[in-house]
Formats: structure tokens, C-alpha cells, sequence
């Protein structure tokens, strides 16, 4: 299963921002990486280079490649609302990343991958695909045979996030995807008219 394994740090100075989440690497260099990365004096973007670095950003973000997101780009322009608001909530609906809202993990990719190693159900029945989309309603929760697992203790023991359309029970582990998120519920700090307008040209 095709994903970015690459060092975080560097993607994260290039964009000047932590978007792999607490990053102690970025805080003592938050410039862009590369030889001149500290020099000021930069020319300015292109309009398309702005677009551009928008969603890489956002797949980035979310883990996601170029196909897959081309594919949620495609599906937001048929839907009904704003294009660009309807392409950030079915990044949000992925299992992973609500498995990651919920506390369940530090990082997206820890998500993804207790997600893959089948420890994630979905209404009661296991389900190893990430970029499954959950619909208004579905229930999420650790199965069984996981919910000793360190490594999802740790990560609930750290979390502190609260989002308002999911419900989430610590000592069941397992919580209700109650309604896909308005765009001010979305916490990425991601231009995605940005995006609209890149596809679009």
C-alpha cells in the first residue's frame, strides 16, 4: 500500500509548519530546508507555485498520494456544497484520520497503521482499509483483542483533543462519528480554493 515514508522534518520546514504534528526537529530549524533555506531574500511565488504547495500540503497532511487525491477532487466536484469545503470533510471521513481525531494515536500514520494491522472495527466488523469513509452515525471502536495495546494507552493518555462531531468513550474505546465536519470544525490550516483552482485550470 503506496504512502509517503520519507523524513517529516524536511517536509514540514518547507511548508513552515508542523503538519506531521509536534515536531522538536522543526522547532530548532523552522526554515526551509536546502542550502539558501535561512536566506530571506527569496523571490516571490508564482500564482501556480502557490496552488501547488496548497495541496501538497494538504496530501501530505493527510497522508495521502496524488491518484487517491485526484480521485476525492473528482468526487467533491460532483457532490452538492462548495467544492473545495466537501474535498477537506472527505479527507476528515477517512477512517484513519478520524481514528486519529479520536485519540486513538499521536500521528496519522500510527492511524494508518493500526488501522492496516486490524485493529480498528467499524459497526462491530473489522476494517483494514484507511481511506474507507465513514458515513453520519458509524461507530468506531478498538477490537477486543487490542485495546491493551501500549501503544493506543500512550496515545489516549496524551490526547486532549475534543471535536464536536465525534463522541468518543475512553474506557470502551470506541466512539460515534456523529455528522461530517463544517469547514470551521476542520482545524488544518489549509487554503483549499487553492486547491479548486489549480484542478480547475
Amino acid at each position: 500500500m503506496a504512502r509517503y515514508t520519507g523524513p517529516k522534518t524536511k517536509i514540514a520546514r518547507k511548508f513552515g509548519e508542523a503538519i506531521f504534528g509536534d515536531d522538536k526537529s522543526f522547532e530548532k530549524r523552522n526554515y526551509p530546508p536546502g542550502q539558501h533555506g535561512n536566506n530571506r531574500r527569496r523571490g516571490k511565488k508564482s500564482e501556480y507555485a502557490i496552488q501547488l504547495m496548497e495541496k501538497q500540503k494538504a496530501k501530505y497532511t493527510y497522508g495521502i498520494l496524488e491518484r487517491q487525491f485526484r480521485n476525492l477532487f473528482d468526487r467533491a466536484t460532483r457532490a452538492q456544497g462548495i467544492t473545495g469545503e466537501v474535498l477537506l470533510q472527505l479527507c476528515e471521513s477517512r477512517l484513519d484520520n478520524v481514528v486519529y481525531r479520536m485519540g486513538l494515536s499521536n500521528s496519522r500514520r500510527g492511524a494508518r497503521q493500526l488501522v492496516s494491522h486490524r485493529h480498528v472495527t467499524v459497526n462491530g466488523e473489522l476494517v483494514n482499509i484507511p481511506s474507507y469513509q465513514l458515513k453520519a452515525g458509524d461507530v468506531v471502536g478498538v477490537r477486543e483483542k487490542s485495546k491493551s495495546l501500549e501503544v493506543i494507552e500512550n496515545a489516549l493518555d496524551a490526547s486532549s483533543n475534543v471535536y464536536e462531531w465525534i463522541t468518543f468513550n475512553k474506557d470502551t474505546k470506541e466512539g460515534t462519528f456523529v455528522s461530517v465536519p463544517a469547514r470551521v470544525q476542520i482545524p488544518e490550516n489549509i487554503n483549499e480554493q487553492f486547491i479548486v483552482e489549480l484542478y480547475s485550470k
